[in-house]
């Protein structure tokens, strides 16, 4: 079976044209504090000169909205065209404001009307589900409206870790709920004749986030619609890991022709994520030619797979993209990968990294990490650093720190609910407070960010204990 790309509309964004007509694009996210216009001009300098194609910013409130003018006129002044994107959760009011400055505004239905989720179990009556409804629709028809004269472009965002508590009460934490609030947004934007839309649909987890952004594809088709899709796996972490479960996840809905605009997103400087991005979108048609071959040659539960590749980096995100989707589908739950050049030990390796990003077996310590944006108070890499070489070095002699998975978020706007699949987390709570957080329970609030990694771990070993 050929590769073939699903067929979309177009979706003008700026100066770059998204869709299946078009290029798959690649863009970032500065790490940024948007009020900080110098270094969000050259960090967005930095993304473009890699070879980004989108930047996004995030806003979280009037000024930061505002302040995208000077960003923007900074970069044209300097030659730089590229679109800019508002990122907007909590503040509806925002998204109208920047919807006048920038090329995109991506607002996320899970907290865009509806209060930031408090994981309780909440009952609605049909009619009081269908009042929550007519909020949205109060809400956002102005906002499309504002687009529509400003000729600004929006990103439904849907997050698996911030589906709102009306969408959980009637769906749970399931794709089926993710897909239901993208939906309920678009069926308004198509009533209104508003097409300038792409989707994200995003997790943590590979398998939701595969699952899930399948399921939207086929409810789209059934409801007659077909809008570009940006994909990827948020929290994916740093270094190989993040590189490996992105490509999992990603990679596994490339290859069936799914995606139209990527972000890889790592918990490492944002220029860093666009050569990554590249590759992925540089090996679709050969990855989707190996996978069909591995798929067939399935031999007594195990995947076997042959590269050629020289450079270490390639080969992982080659094979993560080649297999992911088989180990998705649970197609078989071992994985043999033969590359000459490499060890028998850097490939097993490589195999248990896809197979735990795959979510089939287990074997090292798991960092749900995010990528950081402009709300994220203290340094993410450094703190990254730490916790792992804590966690390393309890590892080293119990043996219950070796498989755990750690959520280590940047601030609570996915935070919490992205840590449902972790075991522990590491929150931004404010400059210099860090709370921590057992599953999505807080369970220490507002600690001084100089103590917080040695909190965790103490509170981790007492937790096992």
């Amino acid at each position: 079976m050929s590769y073939q790309r699903r067929k979309t509309i177009s979706v003008k964004v700026g100066n770059v044209m998204l869709g299946s007509d078009y290029p798959i694009r690649v863009q970032s996210m500065a790490n940024t504090s948007t009020m900080d216009t110098e270094g969000s001009v050259a960090q967005a300098k930095r993304i473009v000169d890699a070879g980004g194609e989108i930047v996004r910013f995030t806003t979280q409130g009037q000024r930061e909205a505002l302040n995208m003018a000077n960003i923007s006129h900074a970069l044209r002044e300097a030659g730089y065209t590229v679109p800019l994107v508002a990122d907007v959760h909590f503040n509806a009011a925002v998204a109208d404001t920047a919807a006048t400055i920038c090329e995109k505004v991506r607002i996320n239905p899970g907290n865009y009307v509806d209060p930031a989720r408090t994981f309780k179990k909440l009952e609605y009556t049909e009619a009081e589900y269908a009042d929550e409804i007519g909020k949205i629709d109060e809400r956002l028809v102005p906002f499309l409206q504002i687009c529509k004269e400003h000729g600004t472009a929006i990103r439904i965002g849907v997050n698996h870790g911030s589906l709102s508590d009306r969408i959980m009460s009637r769906y749970g934490d399931t794709p089926e709920g993710m897909v239901e609030s993208c939906m309920e947004f678009l069926r308004i934007c198509v009533r209104e004749s508003f097409t300038d839309v792409v989707i994200s649909i995003k997790a943590s987890n590979t398998v939701v986030m595969v699952r899930t952004v399948r399921l939207l594809v086929a409810q789209m088709e059934k409801e007659g619609m077909a809008f570009p899709l940006h994909l990827g796996v948020t929290e994916a972490g740093e270094g190989e890991d993040g590189r490996i479960k992105s490509a999992v996840g990603i990679g596994a809905l490339l290859c069936e022709g799914i995606g139209d605009t990527i972000r890889v997103s790592l918990s490492e400087a944002p220029e860093r994520e666009i050569p990554v991005a590249k590759k992925l979108v540089d090996s679709i048609e050969e990855c989707a030619h190996l996978r069909e071959v591995a798929k067939a040659q399935i031999v007594d539960d195990t995947v076997t797979v042959e590269f050629h590749e020289k450079d270490w980096e390639d080969l992982q995100l080659k094979a993560s993209m080649t297999v992911g989707a088989l180990f998705i589908d649970q197609l078989a739950h071992r994985l043999v990968i033969k590359n000459e050049g490499f060890s028998a030990e850097q490939l097993k390796d490589l195999a248990d990294g896809i197979l735990q990003a795959a979510r089939i077996k287990f074997t090292k310590t798991e960092y749900i990490s995010c990528p950081g944006c402009g709300r994220t108070l203290y340094n993410l890499e450094e703190t990254i650093a730490k916790i792992r070489a804590a966690v390393s070095q309890r590892a080293a002699t119990d043996k219950r720190f070796a498989t755990l998975k750690i959520g280590i978020m940047g601030c609570i706007v996915n935070g919490p609910g992205e840590m449902a699949d972790a075991d522990y987390g590491y929150v931004g709570a404010g400059v210099g407070k860090v709370s921590l957080y057992k599953q999505k329970v807080c369970v220490e609030k507002n600690i001084p960010e100089a103590d917080a990694v040695e909190r965790l771990i103490e509170f981790i070993e007492d937790d096992l204990n």
